[in-house]
Order: structure tokens, then C-alpha cells, then sequence
């Protein structure tokens, strides 16, 4: 088959693990950068270029769409939809799972748990921070990704100016309660095609409380309880993707889901865990191609 991997960096691990997956198992890889992909609708089709080639022989892609970009992100893995070109996560996956209230909306209603999460209302918003009592409040953005735009507040008197200074800027968050029991860690867990192919608990480096292995967090491999496996194939299921990392952190009231992404980092759970993820993603390409 001939392959596609959505990337603006080649040499990245995760685009490299990727390629070489695919072309072991001799299909015809390559790598499209989105900044050079011109969309448009012909004559009632859709047609892509890639520079000034048509791009017309493709029987997959895999994004790895950044969060910079998930809007024109999304719409070129739409195109590729319009064109029956499979792809491993949809882009309504993709906008879905990048909107943290969304992701938490449609999470709640398939019955997966999540931490007390509150969208915030500028006119109720005392009454809101109140809901945390005096316990500490992490303000999140709604669409930062590797543990940017998170902050955590020790209570609500601290959290007041900090959410003002958000307001005042048009900027759209949640405050959500913070696990003490957790102790700066949580867990990733990968799923594919309804598979759980690895997992790894992850741990904040010393003084920080976000346990992203971008910022300097440490990470071991982990087999996770029946009941954390069935919370992660839940959450992947109820937001519709093939391909997914799940966040969860460990509570004292079970397994709670911290977040559902739709283009997990490969470097740090492959190298934790020895598992071939990218040789799994290929796989559920085959399977669906059939």
C-alpha cells in the first residue's frame, strides 16, 4: 500500500519509527508535510497537491498533526476523507480530543470518570471556584498540549487572579479538582484498534506536578489493572479513535481519565515499554485496507 505520514518533522522520532515500520513490511511510505498541501474542490471532487504534484494514490495516512495546527490540521485529514483515503484517527476525532471540555463532555457520556472538571462562566465564576472548597485548582487551557498552559493553584483565593487575567485575555479554560493522591504521576496508556498495546506510568520531576516526559518527567513500564485497561479501550471508544494515547490518574476512587490524544508521542513509551507501537499502527492500517 502506499503510506502517508501527516508530519512537519521528518527526523522526529515518531515519523522515523513510522517509516521504518511501514517499509518492513514493504509498503510504500512517505512523508507530507501539511504546509505544502494546496486543497481545493474541483468539478465537485476534491483534489490535493503536495507542491505541485497531484496527490492521487494513497491508500492511508497517519497524522501527527501538532497543536498549532489543528484546524487546518483537521481539514486536510477531512480531504483525505472526501478522497476514501483511510486514516488511522478522524479529523472530528482530532477536534474533538483537542477541546478538553469536549473530549470531558462526550467522556461523561459514555460513563468514562474524569476529575471534577467546570468549564468556566464569567458570570458565575466565584460561585465555580467555590465547587473547589479550599482544596487546589488546576486551571487548564483548552487546547494546550505537553503540560503547557496548566496551572495549579493552591485554593481558590489564589486561583481569582490568575483566571482574571485569562478572562481578560479571551482565553477559554477549565478548572479541574487536583488528585493529591496521584503524587505528580499518571499513566499513558496506548490503544490501537481497540487493543491495548502499551502503557507506561509517568512521574513529575522534583518540584513540578505535570508529569509530561517533555518537561523532565521520568517513566517505567507498567501493566496496568483490568480496571484502568477497560477505562482506557472506553475512553478510545466513546471518542471514536483507532489510534490513541490515553492519560489516566491513579485515585483513590479508581482510574480517572486526565485526557485522550490523538497524536501520542512514540519516543518515550517505545523506548519505556520495548513494544513496536508504529508496527502495531501499521498493522490496524492493513487490517482496515482489507
Amino acid at each position: 500500500m502506499n503510506i502517508a505520514i501527516l508530519s512537519r518533522g521528518y527526523h522526529l522520532y515518531s515519523t522515523q519509527s513510522l517509516l521504518k515500520a511501514g517499509e518492513k513490511r514493504n509498503h510504500t511510505m512517505e512523508v507530507l508535510d501539511p504546509t505544502y498541501c494546496r486543497l481545493s474542490i474541483q468539478k465537485g471532487k476534491p483534489i490535493l497537491y503536495y507542491h505541485e504534484e497531484q496527490v492521487d494514490d494513497l491508500h492511508a495516512v497517519i497524522p501527527r498533526v501538532g497543536a498549532s495546527n489543528t484546524y487546518y490540521g483537521s481539514s486536510l485529514v477531512r480531504h483525505f476523507e472526501a478522497m476514501d483515503v483511510f486514516s488511522i484517527v478522524s479529523a472530528q476525532a482530532i477536534l474533538d480530543s483537542r477541546d478538553k471540555w469536549t473530549s470531558f463532555q462526550i467522556l461523561s457520556k459514555a460513563g468514562v470518570a474524569v476529575p471534577h472538571t467546570v468549564f468556566v462562566n464569567p458570570y458565575l465564576t466565584t460561585e465555580q471556584v467555590d465547587t473547589f472548597e479550599d482544596n487546589p485548582i488546576i486551571i487548564k487551557l483548552l487546547e494546550g498540549t505537553h503540560g503547557q498552559g496548566v496551572i495549579l493553584a493552591k485554593n481558590g483565593k489564589q486561583a481569582m487572579p490568575i483566571i482574571e487575567t485569562l478572562q481578560a485575555a479571551n482565553q477559554k479554560f477549565v478548572l479541574q479538582e487536583f488528585i493529591k493522591e496521584s503524587k505528580g504521576a499518571d499513566v499513558r496508556v496506548i490503544v490501537v484498534d481497540g487493543v491495548v498495546i502499551a502503557a507506561m506510568k509517568r512521574q513529575c520531576k522534583e518540584g513540578d506536578f505535570r508529569s509530561n516526559l517533555h518537561r523532565g518527567g521520568s517513566s517505567q513500564s507498567l501493566q496496568l489493572s483490568s480496571e484502568e485497561e477497560a477505562v482506557a479501550l472506553k475512553a478510545a471508544k466513546a471518542l471514536k479513535m483507532g489510534v490513541c494515547g490515553v492519560d489516566i490518574l491513579q485515585s483513590e476512587r479508581g482510574p480517572l481519565v486526565l485526557e485522550v490524544n490523538s497524536t501520542p508521542g512514540l519516543e518515550g513509551i517505545e523506548k519505556t515499554t520495548q513494544k513496536n507501537i508504529s508496527k502495531s499502527i501499521i498493522g490496524y492500517i492493513e487490517r482496515s485496507k482489507r
